[in-house]
């Protein structure tokens, strides 16, 4: 089995979707607010590290249970989410810590800061994902959409099993404490299924049942 790692170049920032994490739009930001903004940019500058590392794992399916080898579940939205898939990618991704650092130094000093920092972190970890499923696609692979521990019915706890079969720590310095919370923050873990035809979700959020999220575009 064999797990690989690579760092990537900062992928082209997406203003839209910074602006939505942070709960604006380009429209509706002002003057004083966008000044704000550009400023976080300027700040956060090239300090961010863009890191993956990821397997590809075999899908065995028994009676109501998938499994990878390294892990079995049984969640229906995830089964849902691979029919008609015989293999998965599964990866881990991260930012690295500086980010965490600036939302940290900002919380008290400038909340409004922290805000950005937080909406500019949300889109750099979500292009480096869609810049390593880019990169799978121009393989040849044909994709399903993300899905990572805690959407739908797939336990959180699953990040532990994740965790040890990518030897995230190790690989590209991400975390688990006993919380199940990752760090650096900004950072996912995910399954992507290799299937015949590839079926794109809807939006970013498509896979995720929590419908009452401030995120849902």
């Amino acid at each position: 089995m064999m797990i690989y790692t690579k760092n990537y170049p900062a992928p082209e920032l997406n203003e839209r979707e910074c602006l939505r994490y942070a709960g604006t739009t380009p429209q509706a930001i002002s003057a004083e607010e966008r000044t704000l903004f550009e400023s976080c940019l300027a700040e956060v500058g090239n300090k961010l590290t863009y890191k993956v590392c990821w397997g590809r794992f075999p899908v065995k399916r028994g009676e109501n249970i998938l499994d990878f080898g390294f892990l079995q579940t049984d969640s229906k939205a995830l089964m849902k989410n691979l029919e008609g898939c015989e293999e998965v990618i599964v990866f881990a991704a991260t930012i690295g810590l500086e980010i965490d650092r600036l939302i940290r130094r900002y919380t008290n000093l400038s909340p409004a800061k922290a805000l950005f920092f937080q909406a500019i972190g949300a889109e750099r970890i979500e292009s480096l994902c869609d810049a390593f499923c880019e990169e799978l696609k121009e393989e040849g692979l044909k994709l399903r959409p993300r899905f990572s521990p805690g959407y739908g019915d797939l336990p959180l706890e699953l990040q532990k099993d994740i965790f040890r079969v990518l030897d995230c720590p190790r690989k590209i310095g991400l975390s688990l404490n006993e919380s199940l919370l990752m760090s650096p923050s900004k950072s996912v873990t995910a399954i992507i299924g290799i299937g015949k035809e590839e079926i794109e979700a809807e939006n970013k959020c498509g896979a995720c049942q929590k419908a009452d999220c401030a995120y849902k575009g």
